[in-house]
Formats: structure tokens, sequence, C-alpha cells
């Protein structure tokens, strides 16, 4: 799974420290910001409609209402409006988008297969971004035709007429449509998970001509599956004839005996909820000094870096807080079980084809990070991009040929480290800093995917938030346009912010815009005609608006946790605060925002 950016504790994220800037003080300096251009641009307004005193007083008293307004709000009054919004809403047949949703689950079967190489990932994608979308775009159209349609049709004349405060009206329909849509995406959350759980059920049978002893004279059998979902397992038993159908595309299946035969259960681990705890990591470059990065192998995507095969270049991870299992002195649970288990995902870059059916052979080895004493090298195949689940063993051989035990000898005040290296000459390992983890006791499949969909709900409200605001002083194609720019702004903000920092290649707005004209690639220096200063200066006016603007854009990309589901790992806890944290940030800003732009309506006045 990609990670591109940690995910920091919450306390950190919130108040920040000595090198970043915490959530609480940007929302504190935007805020301040804008209420001060806010205040700005209304008195300008204001004096040039009514005199610059007349403005200044104007500007006054609508700013001193604002406030005394919001001690006064009701909550009765608000959850009144709310359920004159889900009325409204409803009457707008908006169970149509639950329809569709149903139909679309329908018809996906026939385009989704199970001959993928991990069908749950497939499933859970299709499923969780076709909710994302669809949600979003009922939000989009209730809030942003909402209040213009009250204008349109004076029915808002009946709402203000009664003793009821702008910003109840703005919070009672931003509330009224998050319950809606709540009862919708949970509706939708229920059959999706019905949906991917009964088309990925399947069994098998175990073909009786394959069934035969296990070589050696440790008892037990071995045989096949027959062929069921476009694909069949190797199947191992013990001498009792339990076992399992052994994983393939993501699953396995237990095995028991029934009578002379052996019986396939149902299929385990396709929805899965891994927990990584992960660590730091540093590179050996080939001649084996420590980088702070791997070689590039010439992929725009920087994400991994890689380490050139037979030489000594090592990716080595550090682990922190290692300690022996609960059970670590129970002499019932064998060494095995008493190790320490990992997950590894290994990308692999080949100069040439190697050896065609075989995987490149890379080394695992543990160290202690302080008196540098190394277990000896364990060989695997790398599996390409996908998790290959390993176990350290707690024995260990060291390098002189002692034997060594992992949590005695090998950690140090709960420290590890995890030394990888790829064994084939002209072959490269990439890695990424989440791509070796510790795997801790795997979380519900099921409260994961909730997690997910608070997600996307949390995406919902804030579309219907701006919505909503928006809707209060401009009307609803123009609202709704609005709306859509600042979705799109929002799946696109890490290339707007580029553009507006000058990060990307290209230049600003005006220079792109030249160089597309006049054909000119985006590494060259801009050639205008004698025109580059003027070029120059325009893009830096508007790349300080674009990075104002960006301050206030919902990063809705970083919101998805989809990929979470998606590649079996659990959504953190620290995530899933931190995305309800920010929605009620932008609910409180939007729903200030809205009430001043209601307030310039005269019927709100």
């Amino acid at each position: 799974m990609v990670l591109e950016q940690d995910i920091l504790p919450y306390l950190q994220w919130f108040l920040g420290d000595a090198e970043t800037l915490g959530a609480l003080p940007r929302f504190l300096l935007v805020a301040l910001g804008i209420a001060i251009l806010g205040l700005l641009i209304g008195y300008l307004i204001a004096a040039v409609r009514y005199g610059v005193l007349s403005g200044g007083d104007m500007t006054y008293r609508t700013v001193s209402a604002g406030f005394r307004e919001l001690f006064e709000m009701s909550p009765r009054r608000i959850w009144a409006l709310a359920k004159l919004a889900i009325k409204e809403a409803w009457r707008r047949r908006v169970w149509v988008a639950f329809v569709v949703f149903v139909i679309i689950l329908m018809f996906a079967g026939w385009f989704l297969k199970t001959d993928h190489q991990d069908p749950a990932k497939l499933y859970i994608s299709f499923v969780l971004t076709a909710t994302t979308y669809l949600v979003l775009g009922i939000a989009l159209l209730l809030s942003a035709f909402s209040l213009p349609g009250d204008f349109k049709t004076k029915t808002i004349y009946t709402i203000v007429t009664k003793p009821v405060r702008s910003g109840e009206i703005i919070l009672g329909r931003i509330l009224g449509f998050t319950l809606l849509g709540t009862v919708l995406l949970a509706t939708m959350a229920v059959c999706s998970y019905v949906f991917v759980t009964r088309s990925l059920n399947h069994s098998h049978v175990v073909e009786v001509s394959s069934v035969k002893p296990l070589p050696g004279d440790e008892g037990g059998y071995e045989g096949r599956t027959s062929r069921e979902a476009y694909h069949r397992h190797f199947v191992e038993t013990d001498d009792g004839k339990y076992g399992e159908a052994l994983s393939n595309h993501g699953h396995f299946h237990p095995v028991a005996p029934r009578g002379d035969d052996l019986s396939v259960g149902a299929a385990e681990n396709f929805i899965r909820a891994r927990v990584p705890r992960w660590g730091t990591l540093k590179y050996l470059d080939r001649q084996g000094v420590e980088k702070e990065r791997g070689i590039s192998v010439g992929s725009e995507w920087t994400y991994r870096s890689f380490i050139e095969g037979r030489s000594q270049a090592a990716a080595i991870w550090t682990f922190e807080d290692i300690e022996p299992p609960p059970f670590i002195d129970d002499p019932e649970i064998s060494d095995d079980q008493k190790g320490l288990p990992i997950g590894l995902i290994v990308r692999v870059f080949r100069t040439h084809k190697g050896i065609i059916g075989r995987p490149i052979g890379g080394t695992i080895q543990v160290k202690n990070p302080d008196s540098e004493l190394r277990s000896q090298v364990d060989y695997f195949g790398a599996l390409d991009a996908k998790v290959d689940e390993q176990s350290i063993p707690r024995k260990l051989t060291s390098l002189e040929g002692e034997e060594i035990d992992l949590y005695e000898d090998l950690v140090s005040d709960g420290r590890l480290q995890i030394i990888i290296q790829c064994q084939e000459s002209g072959q490269y390992f990439g890695f990424a800093k989440p791509d070796c983890y510790i795997r801790l006791p795997d979380g519900s499949p099921v409260l994961n995917f909730v997690k997910v969909y608070l997600s996307i709900w949390v995406q919902m409200v804030i579309v219907i938030a701006v919505g909503v605001s928006a809707s209060a002083l401009l009307s609803g194609p123009v609202a709704m346009l609005l709306t859509v720019s600042f979705i799109l702004l929002g799946f696109f903000r890490e290339f707007f912010v580029g553009v507006a920092t000058g990060a990307e290649y290209g230049g600003g707005p005006v220079e792109s815009l030249v160089r597309m004209v006049t054909q000119q690639n985006v590494m060259s220096p801009l050639k205008a005609g004698g025109g580059e200063p003027i070029v120059k200066g325009i893009d830096w006016v508007l790349q300080r608006i674009m990075l104002s603007i960006a301050q206030v854009l919902p990063d809705f990309s970083a919101f998805s946790t989809v990929n979470f589901a998606a590649y079996g790992y659990d959504v953190p806890a620290e995530r899933v605060f931190q995305d309800l944290t920010t929605c009620l940030a932008y609910i409180v800003g939007l729903a200030v925002v809205g009430y001043f732009f209601l307030r310039t309506r005269e019927v709100a006045r």
C-alpha cells in the first residue's frame, strides 16, 4: 500500500511541534486572514454604496449582530429547519440515488471478474469509489440548489417571517442534508459489504485423485482442489486430515475430514484489516555508505527508491518498542510462533528477464542497532508488489555460528533493525518506508469498512457545507459550478499547490499557456520575445492568489481511505480523528461565511 505522507499522532497534528505548524494554529491564522479580508471588502462595498461613515457603521452593526446571534441561536429552531430541509430533499426524490446504486451493484458482476490476482481489492475499490462519487454528486445537487430554489419560489418568506436567524437557516440546511446523506450512506455501506462478501464467497472440492501422503515421516496429506472462481489451491493437512487449502488469490480455505474425503470450508482472509507498526528507513549504497535515499531507476514517481543487486546496497528499517509476546514462556507454544511477524512489500525493477518463472532472490537479516550483532542471512523470493507475510524466528544463528535469541540478543532497549538486500546482479529492489512493518494482530474488517465510509461521510459533509454557503449568495447553477470547482481543486490540491509554489515544471499559469501555444518544452528557459519579465510578473501575482486559495481547499484525495480497505490495511484511529476534526473546522468556517452571505440578501435582514 502506498502511504506518501506519515500519519502523525493526533496531538502533534492538532497542535504542531517545533518543526511544523499544527492544524489548530493554521486554522486560526486562515480564519483571521479571511475575517480581515471579509471586513475590508464588506466595508469597501458599503462605503461605495452608502458613504464612508455610513458604510463603516453598517459594517460594524453587521459584524456585532453576527456575534450576538451566535450566542442566541436555538437548537430547537435549528432542528426544526433541519427537518424542513429533509422533507424538501425527500420531495426532490433523493432516494433515486439509492436506486441507481443498487442497479450499479446488480450489473457490476458482469464486469468484475474473480480471475483478478487480488479480487477483493478490485471489488472493494469499485464499491467504495462508486459510493464516493455518487454521494458527493447528491450532496452537490441538494446543497447548491436548496436556498436558490426557495428564493425563486418565494418559500423563503414563510421561514424568515418566523423568529429565526440567518445562522440558524444555514446550520439547519447543513444539518438536514447531512442527516439524510448519512442514512443514504449507511444503507449503501450495508449493501456494499453484502455485495462484496457474497460476490467473493465460493468453495472448492478436493480432487480425490490428487490426495497422497506427504513425503517424509511427518505424516499428513497433500493434494489440490478443483478449479473454481478462476483458481485452485494446493492442500496440506496433518495426519488427522485437518489443514488448509493454501493461500491463493489473497485467501485460503480450512480443510477438515468428512468421512473418507476432505471437506473444504468457505474462503477466509478475503477481507482483512492488517495493523502495521512502521519504522524508519535508511539506505546503504553499493559501497556500503549510508544514504537517505536509494538510487533512481528513471521513474518519474519518486515514492520508492532502489537498491542495486549483488552489492553492499541495502534497505535498513529500524523499529522501536519491540517486546516479546505475552506467551513467550508458554512451553506449549513453539518457538516459531514466538517469533516476530513482519510484512514486506518489494517492488522489483529488472534490467534483464533473469530465470523465467523464478522470483528475484533477496536476503533478510536482523541486527542489534547498538552492539552490531547480526543474524545469518535468510533467503527469500521477492513477490513483486505483493504483501509477503513472514515471521522472524525467535531462535537464530549469528554470523559466527552461535545460537542467539531474537529478543534477548538482537533487541536493544526495544529497538531492532531489519536489513533487506537484493542478491541478483543487474536487478533492483525498490522500497518506501511503509514497505516493511511489524504485523500486529489484525483489526475487524467490518469496523474498518465503517471507518472508510466515515471518510466518505466527511467528504460529503464538506461538500454540503460548501454548497449551502455558496447558495446563500449565488444562484443555483453558479453555486453548483463554484462547489464543483472547489471539489475538483480539492482532489488535485497537491498539483494546485505545486503550481502556486513553482514546484511544478513549466512555471506558473501564464508561462504554461505560453509554452503550450509556442510548443516549448517545460525544461528549457522561457522564450517570449522579450516579454519574459511581464509573464513572470503576472504569474507571481496569480501564484500568490492561488497560494491563498489553497489554504482553504480541502484535500479530498487525502481524505480518501479507500486504498486502506482495498489493500487490506486497518485505517489508523489518528487518521479518523484528524478527518473528523477537519470536517468540524470546515462546518464552523463555512457556516459563518454562509451567514454573512445570507445577510446580504434583503429577505434575510
